[in-house]
């Protein structure tokens, strides 16, 4: 059988006269491009080349310091070390260094052990210097809870340091030592930071100081924290790297190492970082009081879906949604309700619910500012003053009701309601509304419980049962139909879908 010929044109295939030193260059080319393809990687990312971090290492590295802590050893209390699967434990056994946490296993056999008031090591952690006369920068889990703090510079120097302040909320703490002229970072642009872009991380995973990793920015403005919109990175981060700092191929500082995602504890393959513009805010706080000061509303929120916002007549999904309105706090005072969607504060728009409280956190408290709320429907603007956010209170429990269940018929959304008297009103904490005495069907399926008061139905507001079924026979039977609904403290929109 004849094979059919690679060459497109008719007639015999052209000749090429080429040396042999050329006909080499060009196989070998040809042999480098087929690996790159292979390889994933564009014959373009192989010319330019992958970073070269070593004058990088070199011009920050002098200040990153190593953060060890201290406390009181207690008896019945086990080692501190952190847990650790079987290889790393043998890594470290290999390697002769020491165990995190652990005392020495070194230790001879006639050494006495630590006396219960002797100081042992509590944990390892990194920082950087931020100005050169001695303030450094570190996670506030790093240092909570330690009698002492000791940091390491990189030229081996060893200062016992008193913490200045340290915020839970952010994980940003400050602590302070007795040097000068000091090497202090560079503090980059986080608005300039790209996903893809190179960074490194210098730091002292399970205590091995002065470790340098690289990756890229995966994402920006994760929020895991009510505070902060995280920097997320595949930079290898282990437990030590907690405070170091996230550095760009210019030399900046663009974040604080926090977190990792794990379930065993060590990197596989996400970290987090605090933005520094966030931490320097924090950090300029905690150097003038020793404290942060922030702004609060009185309200709990939550995300609004795409299929609440279709159903209420929002559009798209943005905005906070108010689950509950803290009685007697600056939001019930403006007139905010449970259900209303924030949509701006002060005149910045809130695209989800994590940029309300980091909005509202850096207003100072005192000042007043406009709420834009989206209602059944329509716009509206509030005034609200805002005071200062102290520590988090304890939820009370749900209220107990035993209210006797009044007749009502079941019907197209599977539900079962009875008037609320004026006293489950005002123990609710409620204007409006109806009690589900009986579910099933649709609503059952949606995630209404006995006991949930349904406060509107699709924009409409809910005063009693007879409004209750008058709005239940206007709709339209095929379409889904949304309900504000409060269970205990909290209120949120369910979307029934009627069975057909």
């Amino acid at each position: 059988m004849q094979m059919p010929s690679p060459w497109k044109r008719a007639g015999r295939p052209p000749v090429f006269s080429l040396n042999v030193g050329a006909w080499r260059h060009w196989v070998g080319s040809l042999a480098m491009l087929l690996a790159l393809t292979a390889g994933g990687m564009h014959p373009a990312a192989h010319a330019q080349g992958l970073p070269d971090f070593t004058v990088l290492v070199e011009n920050v590295g002098g200040s990153v310091v190593n953060i060890r802590t201290t406390e009181r050893h207690r008896a019945g209390r086990g080692n501190g070390a952190p847990e650790m699967d079987e290889d790393m434990l043998e890594f470290f056994k290999r390697f002769g260094v020491p165990i995190p946490g652990q005392q020495n296993p070194r230790r001879a056999p006639q050494q006495p052990a630590p006396q219960e008031s002797e100081p042992q090591q509590r944990g390892v952690g990194s920082g950087f210097i931020l100005n050169a006369d001695g303030y450094v920068m570190t996670n506030a889990h790093v240092v909570e809870g330690a009698e002492e703090v000791f940091v390491t510079l990189a030229d081996k120097r060893e200062f016992k340091a008193r913490v200045i302040g340290a915020d839970k909320r952010t994980d940003v703490a400050v602590v302070k030592i007795e040097a000068t002229g000091l090497q202090a970072v560079r503090v980059g642009d986080v608005s300039r930071l790209k996903v893809g872009e190179w960074v490194i991380a210098i730091g002292s995973p399970f205590g091995l100081e002065n470790t340098v990793t690289a990756g890229i920015v995966s994402a920006k403005a994760r929020d895991t924290g009510d505070f902060l919109p995280f920097i997320q990175t595949d930079v290898a981060i282990n437990p030590g790297n907690s405070g170091g700092p996230l550095i760009n191929m210019r030399g900046e500082v663009v974040g604080i190492n926090s977190q990792i995602y794990s379930r065993s504890g060590s990197f596989i393959g996400i970290s987090f970082a605090i933005p520094i513009d966030e931490a320097i805010r924090v950090s300029d706080q905690l150097r003038s009081s020793g404290r942060v000061i922030r702004g609060r509303i009185g309200v709990q929120i939550d995300q609004v879906t795409k299929e609440v916002a279709e159903s209420i007549g929002l559009g798209k999904p943005s905005g906070a949604m108010v689950r509950s309105v803290e009685a007697g706090g600056p939001a019930d005072k403006a007139g905010v309700e449970a259900g209303d969607i924030i949509t701006k504060f002060d005149g910045r728009v809130i695209e989800k619910a994590g940029d309300l409280p980091r909005i509202v956190g850096g207003a100072k408290p005192g000042t007043k500012a406009t709420l834009e709320v989206f209602r059944r429907g329509a716009s509206k603007e509030l005034s609200v003053t805002v005071v200062e956010l102290e520590a988090e209170r304890p939820r009370s429990a749900p209220v107990e009701r035993n209210a006797p269940k009044l007749p009502a018929v079941i019907g197209l959304l599977g539900l079962a309601v009875s008037d609320l008297s004026e006293g489950q009103k005002a123990e609710l904490k409620v204007k409006s509304g109806v009690r589900v005495e009986a579910v099933e069907g649709a609503a059952a399926k949606a995630g209404i419980r006995e006991g949930d008061i349904v406060l509107s139905i699709d924009k409409t507001e809910i005063s009693n049962v007879k409004q209750f079924e008058a709005a239940i026979g206007k709709l339209d039977k095929p379409k889904s139909v949304t309900l504000l609904v409060k269970r205990g403290e909290w209120v949120n929109y369910i979307v029934i879908r009627p069975a057909r």
